[in-house]
């Protein structure tokens, strides 16, 4: 069992930026890409970022590429996720989710079997 713990949402003014943390309880053989996720109200949950603790691969969401910045640091089991030039439609929970997604499907939710609780990102107009 990994749980997972989400910080750093809050209310931004648009243009503005955040970082979000995720401390990982264990990186284990079957939980090696951090993922960031977000739903919307209303909305179906979306990828947004993934990283693999090994290599560091990234992969990005089109909508966030150029904006968002995915890093990682193994000592301390904890990835982040600087945002910036955070516009109205970055308005989410964003969760934090681990898991061994292969190659080419770090954006699919069923790639990943523990998330967090979720944090609250807000973005003013």
């Amino acid at each position: 069992q990994v749980q997972l713990v989400e910080s750093g949402g809050g209310l931004v003014q648009a243009g503005g930026s955040l970082r979000l943390s995720c401390v990982a309880s264990a990186r284990t053989d079957s939980t090696y890409v951090m993922g960031w996720f977000r739903q919307a109200q209303g909305k179906e949950r979306e990828f947004v970022s993934s990283i693999r603790w090994t290599g560091g691969n990234t992969n990005y969401a089109g909508s966030v590429k150029g904006r968002f910045s995915i890093s990682k640091d193994n000592a301390k089991n904890t990835v982040y996720l600087q945002m910036s030039s955070l516009k109205p439609e970055d308005t989410a929970v964003y969760y934090c989710a681990t898991g061994s997604p292969p190659y080419g499907w770090e954006n699919s939710e069923s790639s990943y079997a523990y998330w967090g609780q979720g944090t609250q990102v807000t973005v003013s107009s």
